[in-house]
């Protein structure tokens, strides 16, 4: 008799699938309905420069160990991505792309002031939402899309592009 161990897929597989599947229908209906709408005159997006995109999920090593009102840096998509983890007083968890909108600095993270950091022109954007706060940036910083699973395990999933202008 014959073993069927070895033909079942595992539960973090079949959930990761059924996850990027998911996202990618809601991606394919979205745009299907914006073209069927009016074929003439194409639909300006909702948020113009608000981008999703998705990719591979990562686990964030050492997230589950962060207290309220500190910071982990991490790379997402890739290795070269800088990227920032910030555990609010809420005990929410944000990340967002290192990257500088006005020319590509590293920003950190000031834990005094509670803020993300540009030391190259003195840009300073808020923690909540990446938006600027002060200083030359043009846009907000990309936010990285996050998921808390159980154990309290926090992954990267995608990320949003920090759109044109501040809300």
């Amino acid at each position: 008799m014959a073993d069927n161990r070895d033909s079942q897929l595992p539960r973090r597989s079949f959930c990761n699938r059924a996850l990027v599947t998911s996202a990618g229908l809601l991606l394919v209906a979205g745009e299907a309905k914006s073209q069927g709408e009016n074929p003439q005159k194409p639909n300006p997006p909702e948020n113009p420069g608000q981008n999703l995109l998705m990719y591979p999920p990562m686990k964030i090593e050492g997230a589950e160990r962060l207290l309220p009102g500190s910071f982990l840096y991490f790379n997402y998509p890739k290795s070269s991505d800088a990227a920032v983890l910030v555990r609010s007083a809420e005990s929410q968890f944000l990340a967002f792309s290192r990257r500088c909108a006005h020319r590509g600095c590293s920003v950190d993270f000031d834990k005094a002031r509670g803020c993300l950091v540009c030391p190259c022109h003195r840009g300073v954007y808020d923690t909540r939402t990446g938006y600027v706060m002060y200083g030359p940036p043009p846009r907000p910083l990309d936010q990285i899309i996050l998921q808390v699973r159980s154990g309290g395990e926090v992954w990267a999933v995608g990320k949003r592009t920090g759109g044109e202008f501040n809300a």
